[in-house]
């Protein structure tokens, strides 16, 4: 079984190839992950699939965001799994309002000018959303957002937290408020980690938080995801995203890839997710059973 090799800085991975770019050969690929649980697993998951099928793997795992598209666009990573909503406004600059099948259009369109083939989006969308406690959306009667801005426009004291990233985010709470039409005094945010965000909602030290609809703890700690009625949150969905030069290179690979992408969806990566922070099961442990489950080790 495979083990996540140590993770390269974005500097030395920048300086290593400062005045070269390279791609993989066909008998290589070289596999991306970001610094969290679910992208952990499935750079695990994507390294045990691809070794099983006969390709050389190496793989990096554990890099900024930021970092890892650079390095795919420099033909240091041949493949690695992004999200559609991140790609549209973070390495695209596209800030207007799309449908989830949109939103991949033009990532697909715009990247493939880049030399980046978006191959099939799985059925995981890992956008923000707010969450409340299961008990507390049953006494409330708040299982949407549109809900929520009811109850806060009637005078009803909630608490929420959020991390401050998203609390800022020109895209963030603030034009939240604006698309549902409700203000929250700024005493009532309690702005923390992500991490402690969910603590927070467990232990009732706040109403509502700030989650990731695939974090395994949603399910794990009984919250419920508030329904985005009004679309106002983009769609992230998970898809591998994998250089041209590497597809000629390897024209077996969109296919087998795609065959990963079908089995995956909110629930699976929730369920997956939680196995490594709840559980605390390890994340090669976690991606391997489930490859084996699906037939595919």
């Amino acid at each position: 079984m495979k083990t996540l090799m140590t993770t390269l800085t974005g500097l030395a991975l920048f300086t290593a190839t400062a005045t070269a770019t390279t791609t993989a050969s066909a008998d290589e690929i070289v596999i991306g992950g970001k610094n969290f649980t679910e992208q952990q697993l499935l750079a695990s998951m994507t390294t045990q699939y691809l070794d099983g099928l006969g390709y050389d793997v190496d793989t990096r795992a554990g890099m900024g965001s930021a970092v890892l598209r650079q390095a795919q666009e420099n033909g240091q990573i041949d493949l690695y799994w992004e999200y559609t909503g991140t790609s549209l406004i973070n390495y695209n600059d596209i800030t207007e309002s799309l449908s989830a099948d949109e939103t991949y259009q033009r990532v697909k369109e715009l990247d493939g000018e880049k030399g980046l083939v978006w191959l099939e989006p799985s059925a995981a969308n890992n956008t923000y959303a707010l969450a409340m406690r299961a008990e507390s959306v049953k006494e409330t009667g708040i299982s949407t957002l549109s809900d929520l801005a009811s109850a806060v426009n009637d005078g009803e004291e909630l608490a929420f937290a959020m991390n401050a990233e998203f609390y800022a985010r020109e895209d963030g709470w603030r034009p939240l408020q604006r698309a549902y039409d409700f203000r929250v005094e700024r005493g009532a945010v309690k702005r923390m980690d992500s991490g402690l965000v969910y603590q927070a909602l467990r232990d009732g030290q706040v109403d509502i938080g700030l989650v990731f609809a695939t974090d395994g703890r949603v399910p794990a700690f009984d919250f419920q995801i508030l329904e985005d009625d009004q679309g106002f949150f983009p769609a992230y969905a998970l898809t591998p995203v994998v250089r041209q030069d590497t597809l000629d290179a390897n024209p077996e690979l969109a296919e087998q890839m795609n065959a990963l992408s079908a089995l995956l969806d909110d629930d699976t990566m929730a369920s997956l997710n939680a196995r490594v922070d709840v559980e605390r099961e390890t994340i090669e442990d976690v991606a391997e059973s489930f490859l084996e489950d699906n037939e595919l080790l």
